[in-house]
């Protein structure tokens, strides 16, 4: 079978490491020509090193396929811009855009400072921004691209301490579902992957986050899946959305890990409760817990011997 991707041209951010590096690979092997993006940060952000965006292009040169290493953030409007326009200098236009790159400043919501907020917020919702947006023009004037952009099970159930993480995860799955709706009639889709893979960034999760989580009722991949849940079973599903095939799936989002690729159900009413005029606060106390939260559970209950006001006798310690 003829490579699926044969001619096309895609920038892929963070793409020195990690999910990245295995996207950029796929999509070489598959016949893209790839601008491998990465400034070679460190997890929280910080430092510079252009080793890894190096390795990469390399490694798909030395494999007889077409890359060229880019440096900038995408934290950066200039950035985004330049990273494009080297795409369309170097192989004529861009085709396709993925949006891996990003950063973590993990602290619980109380110790967050603001500059570990927007830097987190920057690298990750602006980033997207600001490679979609001038991607975007040019794709709307070709009538044709691809753009894949990278969400969370943070953002779309919640972690503790990653407000910052999470915040930005969430909005960019509403930000992909709306460039879209902005895109689709120009024969452009944006979709989302919600990835599950042992990375770099996983590796660096503090042993305490973890077993918040645990106690959260969250499951963490266990080491021995360590063989099944790597970036490499990411990179197929996300490329294949940059195929001609995938025409028709637009504004949707996909959680891949491992051998599992689920479509994530759109946001919309589960559960109803209506009347004529305005509710009273005794009518609601009766029907949210008992009609409209019905079998919905609390993801982060308080233990049963804390005092809480309101609590039913029978639920405490």
């Amino acid at each position: 079978m003829a490579p699926r991707l044969e001619g096309k041209n895609a920038v892929v951010t963070g793409a020195g490491r990690g999910i990245g590096r295995a996207v950029a690979l796929l999509l070489a092997q598959e016949g893209a020509n790839v601008v491998v993006n990465d400034p070679g940060v460190n997890v929280d952000g910080t430092g510079h090193d252009a080793g890894p965006a190096d390795q990469v292009a390399n490694e798909i040169k030395a494999s007889g396929g077409s890359a060229v290493a880019n440096y900038d953030s995408v934290a950066e409007a200039a950035g985004g811009e330049r990273m494009v326009t080297q795409c369309v200098d170097q192989f004529g236009r861009i085709d396709a855009l993925i949006n891996v790159a990003g950063i973590l400043r993990d602290r619980m919501i109380f110790n967050m400072t603001e500059e570990e907020w927007h830097a987190v917020i920057s690298v990750h919702l602006k980033g997207h921004f600001n490679t979609i947006k001038p991607a975007s023009v040019i794709m709307r004037q070709q009538r044709y691209g691809r753009i894949v952009n990278f969400s969370s099970i943070s953002g779309l159930r919640g972690m503790p301490g990653q407000a910052n993480y999470g915040a930005a995860k969430a909005a960019i799955a509403g930000l992909t579902r709306v460039v879209a709706r902005d895109l689709g009639r120009y024969g452009v889709t944006c979709n989302v992957i919600a990835p599950g893979a042992l990375t770099r960034m996983i590796a660096q999760i503090p042993t305490d986050a973890q077993q918040k989580r645990s106690s959260a009722g969250i499951q963490q991949a266990p080491p021995s899946r360590a063989v099944d849940m790597t970036p490499e079973h990411v990179a197929p599903m996300t490329v294949w959305l940059c195929t001609d095939d995938a025409w028709n799936v637009n504004g949707k989002i996909f959680h891949v890990a491992g051998g599992s690729v689920s479509l994530a159900h759109e946001e919309s009413p589960i559960q109803t409760i209506e009347k004529q005029g305005k509710w009273t606060l005794e009518e609601l106390q009766e029907l949210v817990p008992g009609r409209l939260l019905h079998n919905i559970m609390n993801p982060a209950p308080p233990p049963p011997d804390l005092d809480i006001p309101g609590r039913p006798v029978q639920q405490r310690q």
